[in-house]
This record gives structure tokens, sequence and C-alpha cells, in this order.
């Protein structure tokens, strides 16, 4: 047996039938021996019965959740070739025939396209104009810019995978981010992938959807966002640390007129502010990614092993030290001049001029030594994996 067509089936007695239909259509055009599954995520209203009187097999999956469907249908199946999507009669099963194609050319996860842009078509009323102008656009580009997938339909609910390259992707969740991590995982692991047009059509139920678009939109987001620390702590923070270290530079010398514009010590506090947050949040980009590497929800980086060979956790307190002294230098010069005015008054900008950047210096450098500890801790493992650049004193 060759190919398994799988359904995640909750309560779906409106269009099961019509789905299996569709489904053996798609195996006979397809030409390979094959299964239509339905993983019954505890129906109620005799979806599983319609199914097996069609010829389909039904395996009941306890755990709640469309991950959790989804994964004991894949562990269930028979086929080498899965092919998944939803038993609401919104997708036709009888395309099978184009996933299949691709398996045999070696592809490891085929995604259907519904969009224009990938060749698919959505039909009247198939598709909110929310999910269709606004949420699957956006996401997929997203995916796209994040973690350069090739998909022009980053949740097309009908795609298909071989077994090993399931295995190959590890994945972690158990509800429907399941499927956003499915591609990001094939991604950053270089499946090969490809894309097949399909087609989307309304579905043929008369209850609302599960699916709630604002909220299932966000998770997915969300869920991105978490997988790439690049996006999410490392360029923000690249930004901010670089205005705020321009700017602080110029504004600790003297104030700066642009035209009717005056920059003086209040800016030259949030300039010191920007660095600070900059720092941290790319502090926490190496965080997360060693993080991620050592519980294998991210692949390992060469590039970031690499850098982990030259910035030891010594290097780390020894250029914390330096900035903290730096700071401390400055901060005592501070003093000195105040001792010099007899610790009377000052002038105000003046004082803050030196002040405020020391302070920074001192929080940047303080942080930079602790980072480098805490970066430490997380790349210890166990003697059965080595942290990332194989050295146990790295930052």
């Amino acid at each position: 047996m060759e190919l398994t067509i799988l359904m995640p089936c909750l309560n779906e007695a409106e269009t099961i039938a019509r789905c299996v239909a569709s489904a053996r259509t798609g195996l006979e055009r397809s030409g390979v021996p094959g299964e239509i599954l339905v993983a019954d995520n505890g129906s109620t209203d005799g979806s599983q019965a319609i199914a097996e009187k069609l010829g389909a097999r039904v395996v009941t999956i306890e755990k709640k959740g469309y991950g959790n469907a989804l994964r004991g249908g894949i562990a269930a199946a028979r086929g080498e070739w899965i092919i998944m999507g939803d038993a609401d009669d919104s997708y036709d099963f009888g395309e099978s025939d184009r996933f299949v194609k691709k398996f045999q050319e070696g592809y490891e996860l085929v995604m259907g396209c519904r969009l224009p842009a990938g060749g698919g078509t959505i039909l009247p009323g198939a598709m909110p104009w929310k999910n269709r102008w606004i949420g699957n656009p956006v996401l997929s580009f997203i995916g796209r810019l994040f973690f350069k997938c090739p998909a022009h339909d980053f949740h097309s609910g009908l795609r298909g995978f071989t077994k090993t390259g399931f295995e190959k992707m590890d994945l972690k969740t158990t509800g429907m981010e399941l499927a956003s991590e499915m591609v990001i995982k094939a991604t950053l692991k270089n499946l090969r992938m490809a894309e097949v047009p399909v087609t989307l059509r309304p579905d043929g139920r008369s209850r609302p959807p599960h699916l709630k678009p604002w909220r299932d939109g966000w998770r997915h987001l969300r869920f991105m966002l978490l997988y790439s620390p690049r996006w999410l702590f490392l360029m923000p923070g690249l930004l901010l640390l670089a205005l705020g270290v321009i700017f602080s530079a110029a504004l600790a010398v003297q104030d700066i007129k642009i035209g009717a514009v005056h920059l003086d010590v209040g800016t030259l506090t949030m300039a010191c502010m920007a660095a600070v947050i900059g720092f941290q949040l790319v502090a926490f980009a190496f965080f997360t990614k060693v993080f991620a590497i050592a519980e294998g929800l991210l692949p390992e980086d060469a590039k970031l092993a690499n850098a982990f060979k030259i910035f030891t956790l010594e290097k780390g307190i020894v250029a914390g030290g330096l900035v903290a002294l730096a700071g401390l230098g400055w901060l005592l010069h501070a003093v000195w001049l105040w001792r010099a005015a007899g610790y009377g008054e000052l002038s105000y900008a003046e004082n803050l001029r030196r002040l405020i950047p020391a302070a920074t210096l001192l929080i940047l450098g303080i942080q930079t030594i602790f980072s480098s500890f805490f970066m430490s801790v997380l790349g210890l493992k166990t003697v059965t994996r080595r942290p990332p650049g194989g050295s146990e004193n790295q930052p």
C-alpha cells in the first residue's frame, strides 16, 4: 500500500460521505494502491458509521485537538505517502493524483495551494474576505520571509507528505499549530518541497466552522514568531541597539539641532534606553536559539556553532567587564567634577550628559557578564548531546 488519504473528523456526518467518495476518485486517478483513513476525534453524530459503510477505515483518537487527530491518523496510516485534508467537503480529494506525481518525483512535502498566486482557485463563498485578502496572504508572506519557505499558501489544509519525511520533521505541537510547524520544520530541515494548485470550495456543513479567523490567525502568527528568534528578537534588537548607540554617542558630547528640532538630554535618555532594550532583545535571540536547538525545536545551526567557538564565556566576562569599567570610569569622572565644584550645584544638562551614558555602560556591562553565564547554562547538555560548537564553556 503506497497512499493513505487521511481525514481528521469531528462530527462531520453531513459531509463525510462526499469526502470519502472524492477520496476514492482520487485513489483511482492516482493509479496506486491505497486506503481512505478517517481519524475520528470523538464524533457523536454517527460520522464513524457512515465512513465505515463507504469503505473507509476509521481509527479513534482519544486525545482531543486537531494536531492530536492528525498525529494519531498518521501513526495508523499504512501508506508511505499520506495526503491529509479536512472532512468538511471544502477540498476535492479527487485531485490527489497531483500530489502522487510529486511523490513519485521524490518530494517529501507537497503543499496544496488555494491562492491564485500559486495557481489555486477559491470558489465564491469558500473563504471569508478577511482570510482571503488579509489572513492567508499576510501569514504566507511572513512564512516565506521568516523561513524562506517556497509555499505560496502556508496554511492550506490539503497537503501531502511521506512518512519518512514526517519523521524527519520531528513535530512537537498537538494543536492546530501542527500545520504551521510542519511547513516550518520541513523548510528548516531542507526537505524536498513542492506545491500543486488545488480548489477550495464552500464547505458542506450547516453549522459554523470550528475555526475562528482572528483568534486562529493570531495563534499561527504567534507560533511563527516563536520559531523565528531572528525576526522576533534579533532584527528589532539590532535596530534599537544601533540607533541607541549612534544617538547616545552624539548627544553625550553636545546637544543637536535639526532645523526647529532640538535634541538634548531628554533624547539622550531615550537613546540610552533604546540601547539597553536593543541589547536585551539581541541576548534573547541567542538565548532562544540555543534553547530551541538543545530541545530539538530547531535544527543545528552551523553559523551559531562557529560563533560560539569564538565568543566563549570567558570572553563574554572580559568584554562585559571592560564595558562596565568604562561606565564606572565615566561615573567617577562625574564625581570628580562634582568634588571640584565643592559638591555644590552643577549644570543640570551637562551633569546628566555624563551620568546617563555612565549608567547605561554599567548596565550593558553587567548584562553582558550575566548573559554570558546564562548562555553557558543554556548550553549545558547531557553527555549524549554536546552544546553548539562542542565547548562546555561557551557563552
